[in-house]
Order: structure tokens, then sequence, then C-alpha cells
């Protein structure tokens, strides 16, 4: 796209406001605050961590059957390993051995059913890490089969569930309605689109794997270092598998190499069991996962069945919508309810559904219990409607960015079918008419078209996708959040927050708030460790909420700080209270200077002023009514969309980005540098879901793409070089009172990334001259590229016999797709 910032230019342009317009840096570009050490490697993550003398080193040993009984656990050749200090199995557990999240179902060690390849037996621990994984290969155990079922639909034919179906149903009108309501209006439409698809799950691929060091305390006291997303949740079930109170558990994290949810539930049992090794020894005992026990042992993104019905009128909007979504949640419950829940409020993605039934599914399997991953369902819950409009566009001879913007939300259809009003609707035709024209849609359009046509193999395709996200926790009660901030008789200031740090910038955001509310530069600001005896209570950082809950608990306490020493300074300085303000690290009465920031604080210490305080924020305006299937989930929505071009070989699948034009609604962004940068990774991300990740099980149950070698993430070379262009949309601030009208950008974009599974559907309607949409599942691998060319020329030929036999070519022919503008 020409008029758009390239990548490069985009982070100069960010830093440059930074430097010319904001001298304290609040609501511009600044650096990671960990930045010069993660370059640099001296960023300490969990196994960086100075080990004191005698601590122990951990392995589990892990199941290599997927299901069965297990009749017997024969651990004393690992007990007799060189090196091995303690074995612990099952019946070692002190307290709760059942560690689910939200519903039973996760046994922390297996002592009776084996429910997935790779759960976990036992651990040991040794004086090393080499000793301990040997040691662990010595159990010998006997198991009664039992059968194993890998496909979502199976179970679910079964009835085999990990929690019950629920339903979102919803007239056009407004009313409630059921399946026969929505069928039978699905009836009365002109056209009916229906088809399937598989979406396939994905690894977190977290750079750091799951780790935990575990120190112990005097009595019952033990500190535990968590690569976790959810420290109060792991401080939880710490004390509950040890039988002791909360508040002999306290468990920090620093930093995390990558979460992007894998680290929300399935680091506890990790700590837990670093935890029940350190107090049965009185040792330290650390456990950090090898790559490939990783990915036996944790879930994955819920791989999905999507069956979708579509009634359309003669212009090709959307009258009637049956979606049902079946998701494989694995061996447990986990998170899935709600992962699933959230794909169905996503189901409509950016479009008015009119009547709309849809049904959610928790199918249970025999793998690792599918777990929350960025996005969160709510990609998965896009996929369908997305593939319909391809296939609507197909069937009415339109183009796709056609029928999309006919179903926009817009005035008047602007209710979800879940009840909810979207809020800012309009930014989404403002988006997409902004990409379309700079980005030259229709100009790109007809010279591919032209393409094309003259070239029988190499095929090119085009794609402009939207995308709506509600940010908020669908769990009411986790829309909370806690803040801590010292100010230190020398001007310095530290903040602890809930929230953690996974590379997301989260904590040079905090920074940046607390910097802004004190009149500070940034450097006088410092961001200590999430712990949970600082700030207790906490919720996961999770669902893009990061920012939003932690940066207003953040600012009510600087906020309470700041009023506190202004009271202060009027009466110490007898200056009227209005006048007083705390800019660049100066007391300014009415623009003139009464003293600096660091004799404001001594003088206020001086005279015992309070200088520390806790803040607290709780998301106003949200709830939902899961059995009505109806509520306001969502305190806001993001947006944004994407153009993507592509270029495919239909003989051999594969296929290359050419581009990708990004435009992203983050409303006032708290840092331009680290927004950009979270749209740069979750559009590439996405993209690897939706294209190369692919996770393979053989018929035992066995994960078989274990490692780099076998699971492919994208790398540099699969990212167009200077062709992936992020621009922030400007001048439209959040319309609901988040932090300074900021939007969340951690989810929404990974999303964006639909554009490019959107183009390579295009790439191969042009086989058929755009007559028929093929299906394409996810991940869109070369392979199933190459065999949903062939199934295209199948029917291309199949359309021209019959063509020939009925001597009716041109009359039947559907009206090649028209490059004009319509607006819904």
């Amino acid at each position: 796209m020409r008029t758009l910032h390239s990548l490069d230019s985009d982070h100069a342009h960010a830093l440059e406001r930074t430097a010319k317009d904001s001298p304290t840096g609040q609501r511009h570009a600044q650096k990671h605050e960990s930045a010069e050490r993660h370059v640099s490697g001296t960023a300490r993550y969990v196994d960086d961590l100075p080990l004191p003398k005698g601590a122990l080193h951990l392995a589990i040993g892990m199941s290599e059957v997927a299901h069965g009984t297990l009749d017997t656990l024969d651990l004393n050749a690992v007990r007799a390993a060189p090196g091995v200090v303690c074995v612990l199995s099952a019946t070692d557990i002190p307290g709760h051995q059942d560690v689910g999240p939200v519903f039973p179902g996760d046994p922390l060690l297996v002592s009776n059913v084996i429910s997935h390849y790779g759960q976990a037996l036992f651990v040991v621990a040794a004086d090393s890490e080499r000793a301990a994984r040997q040691a662990a290969r010595l159990a010998k155990m006997s198991v009664t089969p039992l059968p194993i079922t890998l496909d979502p639909r199976v179970a679910a034919q079964q009835g085999d569930l990990v929690r019950p179906t629920h339903t979102q149903a919803r007239l056009s009108n407004g009313r409630p309605a059921d399946l026969e309501s929505v069928t039978k209006a699905l009836g009365k439409s002109a056209w009916q689109v229906e088809g399937e698809l598989e979406s396939g799950g994905q690894e977190h691929f977290y750079l750091e794997s799951q780790a935990a060091l575990a120190l112990p305390g005097e009595d019952d006291e033990i500190l535990v270092h968590s690569s976790s997303q959810h420290p109060s949740e792991v401080q939880k079930l710490i004390a509950e598998v040890l039988g002791v109170p909360f508040h002999a558990v306290t468990v920090e994290t620093r930093r995390m190499g990558g979460g992007f949810g894998g680290k929300e539930t399935q680091a506890a049992p990790v700590a837990c069991l670093a935890a029940m090794i350190a107090r049965h020894t009185g040792r330290a005992a650390r456990l950090r996962l090898p790559r490939g026990d990783d990915m036996h042992l944790t879930g994955k993104r819920h791989p999905f069945h999507h069956r979708y019905q579509f009634g359309v009128d003669d212009s090709g909007r959307v009258e009637t919508a049956i979606i049902t979504l079946t998701g494989d949640c694995g061996h447990s419950p986990d998170l899935s309810d709600a992962i699933v829940d959230r794909a169905m409020f996503h189901a409509d993605n950016a479009y008015f559904l009119g009547n709309a039934y849809v049904r959610g599914i928790r199918a249970r399997t025999n793998v690792a219990s599918n777990t929350a991953f960025r996005g969160f369902g709510g990609p998965q819950g896009m996929l369908a409607v997305e593939a319909a409009m391809e296939n609507i566009a197909r069937q009415l001879g339109r183009d796709p960015l056609e029928i999309r913007k006919r179903n926009l939300y817009c005035e008047g259809r602007d209710t979800t079918h879940y009840g909810q009003h979207v809020n800012q609707h309009p930014l989404l035709a403002t988006l997409i008419e902004q990409l379309e024209e700079e980005g030259h849609y229709w100009q790109r359009r007809a010279e591919i078209r032209a393409f094309n046509a003259k070239s029988p193999v190499v095929k090119k395709g085009l794609a402009l996708t939207p995308v709506k996200f509600g940010i908020s926790f669908t769990a009411k009660h986790l829309n909370q959040a806690g803040a801590l901030v010292h100010i230190y008789t020398d001007g310095s200031v530290q903040v602890n927050h809930g929230g953690t740090e996974m590379g997301q910038g989260l904590h040079t955001k905090m920074i940046q708030v607390a910097a802004r509310e004190l009149g500070l530069s940034v450097d006088k600001v410092r961001i200590t460790a999430t712990r949970t005896d600082k700030v207790p209570n906490t919720s996961p950082t999770a669902a893009s909420s990061g920012a939003d809950l932690n940066g207003m608990a953040t600012r009510d306490a600087c906020l309470r700080l700041k009023a506190r020493l202004l009271d202060f300074a009027a009466e110490h300085l007898a200056q009227p209270r209005t006048s007083l303000t705390l800019e660049a690290g100066e007391l300014l009465s009415a623009g003139s200077v009464l003293m600096t920031w660091g004799e404001l604080v001594q003088a206020a210490y001086i005279e015992r002023i309070s200088l520390s305080e806790k803040g607290f924020y709780a998301t106003p305006d949200i709830h939902y009514d899961r059995e009505r299937g109806t509520g306001h989930p969502f305190y806001y929505y993001a947006f944004g969309a994407a153009l993507c071009e592509v270029v495919v070989d239909t003989l051999s699948g594969e296929y290359r980005l050419e581009g990708a034009d990004i435009l992203h609604d983050v409303g006032d962004s708290l840092n331009p540098a680290i927004d950009i940068g979270q749209i740069e990774g979750g559009f590439v991300q996405g993209m690897g879901w939706l294209t190369s990740e692919e996770l393979k099980w053989n018929e035992d149950g066995r994960l078989l793409t274990d490692g780099p070698a076998t699971y492919k993430i994208p790398a540099i070379s699969d990212v167009p070089a200077g062709a992936l262009r992020v621009q922030l949309l400007e001048g439209h601030p959040n319309s609901s009172a988040s932090i300074y009208r900021s939007k969340a950008v951690g989810e929404p974009p990974l999303m964006l990334a639909m554009s490019v599974w959107a183009a390579l559907r295009d790439a191969l309607a042009s086989i058929s001259d755009y007559r028929h949409a093929v299906r394409l599942d996810t991940p869109a691998t070369p392979e199933r590229v190459m065999l949903a060319a062939s199934v295209q020329r199948e029917w291309l030929n199949e359309w021209l016999s019959e063509q020939s036999l009925h001597d009716q070519t041109s009359q039947s022919q559907p009206p090649h797709v028209q490059p004009h503008q319509v607006t819904p």
C-alpha cells in the first residue's frame, strides 16, 4: 500500500513523537522497560535464577499411552537410579490431588485413569537435571487399555462432553428464538449457503517452556518463582496441594519468555510439583520442562469443527444464520467452557446475523487438555462466518469485499446475537473504506483478475477482512485489578500491580501511567516483580485486559498519592489548592515553580505524610445471563482490518504472502511503538495458526509434532520483506472510559490473519473463474492448498461438461465480478 507507513517508518514516527511531543513520555512510544536486558541476555527468567546450595532438579514421569487404567506403577528402579533424592507419586500428595482451574478433572499426578499420552504420573528429584530425566525413564507400569477418542465430532455424537452444550439465539427483531423459529426463517431466504470447516489447534511455542523454582522457608512457608500468567491461581493451587493456608505461599513472576495463554492455567501443575518436592525434602527444587515434554504435557489452542447455514437475500445481505461450533477440549474442562462461549460470542465477527442460532459443543478427547490461547476461542468462532462471506460472494457472482461491506454492523443492524449493542460500529466501515482506498483494492483486484486469466498454474489472491473483538473477561469476577505504589524519599517511585509481563510491554505501559499521573519522567518509576504478597487475589493477565485493568488500578493509586501531596503542599506553602499541579518533576502554581518533586517528597516525609497507596479497579457495565444467552459481556469492542495478497502455485500448493496492509483501532494508543509490535506479532502468529502450524497425532494418541523439526511456526522468511505495513487508526478514542481512552491490543490483531486465509481461497476460486468457493480447512498447508486446487479443477470440469451437455454455457454462466464499490 503506497500511502501507509512502512514498518520501519512507523516505529521511527512513533519515537519521533515521543521526543518532540512528550517530556514525560505518556501516551507515546517508549522503549520496552526490559529491552536492553532482553537483547544483552541479562534479563532473568526462572531457569536463570541462582540456586541455593543443595537445590534439586526435577523431571516428570509421563504416560506412554493415551487412555487406560493404571493398574501398577513400580518406581523402585527410579528411586535407585544414580543421583536420585526423592520420587513422589499421587499417593504422596498431602492435600488436594485435582488442580483443575475452574472445574475438576485435572489430577496433578495420575492415580487411576490415564487420559492422554504424556500425562504426569510421578515426579523425580535428583542432584542434576540429567540424572532426573534419565531416572524418569526407568519406571515400570501396567495399564489396561481403554478406547481412544481423537475426533471431537465422534465424542459429540457419543455425548462425551467436558461441559454441557450452550446456545445463543435471537431473532432479527431482538426477540428470543429457538432452533425451530430460526430454521423456519432460514427457509424464507432467496439464497441459502451452507458448509463445514475444520480448524486446527496451535502450540503456544513460547520461547521459555513451563518452569518453576520453589524455595522452602520457615515452618510451612514457601516462595515459588513461576513462569505464570496467573500467580494468584498458582498460589491457591500450591496451598491446596500442600494443605496449607494461602498466606503461607508466595508466588513471584518477574517475567515470562512468552505465554500467549499457555501459562494461564497450565503453569500451575509445574509449580505445584516443585513446591511439593521442596516441602517434602526441605530443599530448593526447580522444574523446567524440555520442549518435547512441554508439548506432550500441555494443551493447545482448541481445534474446532464448524457447520454453518446462512439465509441470504438477492443483494447478499445475511438474513439468518445457524452455526454449530464443536470444540475439541481435550480430556478435561480446563477453561473450555469459557473458550467455547467466546467462540460463540464471536461467531458474528463484524457482521449482523439477523435471525441467529449459535450452538457451542464442548467435546472430550484423549489429548492434553486444550487451554487458553491468544484470542481465547474468538478466532475459531470467526472462521465460519468468514468462510460463509466468501461462499455467498461466489454463489451470487459478487466480490467478497462487497458482501462483507454489505453485512457490516450499521445503524439499525447494530445488536449482536447475544443482545449487546456494538458501540463505535461505524469504525468498521471507516477502517475498511480507508484500507480499500489507500490500498487500491479495486485496482489491484482488476490487475489480479487479468493476471489469473493468463496464468493457468500460478494464481494470485486478494482479500480484505475486518475484525471485531470484545474486550473483557467473560467471567465477570475476573474484571478487577489492584496496584501498590510507593514513593521513596529520594523521589523515586516503585509500582507493583497484578499483571504479569510476558514480553508484551505491560510493565512499560504501567510505568508510563504512573509517570504521567505524578508528572515525572519514566526513569523515575520502576516496576517490581508481580508478587502475591504485594497485590493479592489478582486476575490472570489475559483477555487483552492487562493494560485496561492494571492501568486503571495504578492510576487510582497515583491519583490518591497526588491528591495527598497537593493537599499537603497547599497547606505547607499557603497556596490555593486549585492552582497546584505536578509537571515535569516540579510542583507548579499557576505556571511558576514552587519546588522540585524531590523537595516536595522530602517535605511530606518530614511532616509524616504517607507516601504509599494501593489502587483498585473493577470494570463497570458488564453482565451476562448464560442460561438465556443474552447480556453485555464486553466493556467495548476493538476493531481492525487487513488487506493481504498471496501468490499460489496450484500444482504444488506452495504459496507466498506478497504483502499485508493493516489498519487497526487501538483508541488513543498508550504506546504506539509497543502497540504496533503487538499488531505485527499477533498477525504473524495468526498466520501461523491458519497456514503452517499443523498438529498431528498417531492413532495411539501420541503427538508426533513435538518440536521445531516437525512443528512449523512462521519464520522471518514467511513475512514479506518490507511489505508488512501497519498503521494505527487515528482520531477515534475509545468511547468507553478505559485508561486514557485507549483500547486493548493483545488479542484482536491475531484475527487480522484471516485475510491471508481468505486470500488463499480467493486465489483458488480463480481456478473456476470465481464461480465456486472451495473448502479450505486450516491450517492451510501446501498439501491442503494443492488438494483444494485439485477439487476446484474437478468442479470446473464437471461444470463445463454440464454446460456442454445442455449447450447453455453462455446463458448459465454467472456474471463476472465487477470492480465497483457498495456501501452498506
